[in-house]
């Protein structure tokens, strides 16, 4: 596995990744982490990963960690 990048984030680290034939763009937040796989033949540039991390696509992300979060405190509050 091959680190391409990170692309700089106030709040996740946000690493770029070249394996078997994909970019594996992985968002870290606090515990949790999304990984997201792009076929390198889906793209015509390995500079179009960088494309796909726009604004609209962190904001989503966020809001997943922060279900994810949710989740979490739900499955642990009992113990």
């Amino acid at each position: 596995m091959r680190v391409v990048g990170e692309i700089p984030h106030p709040e996740m680290k946000i690493t770029i990744f070249h394996w078997n034939n994909r970019y594996l763009i992985k968002l870290e937040w606090g515990p949790f982490e999304q990984t997201f796989k792009i076929e390198e033949y889906d793209l015509t540039a390995e500079a179009e990963v960088n494309e796909i991390v726009n604004a609209l696509f962190l904001n989503e992300a966020q809001a997943r960690f922060a279900e994810m979060a949710k989740s979490l405190q739900k499955a642990t509050s009992h113990l």
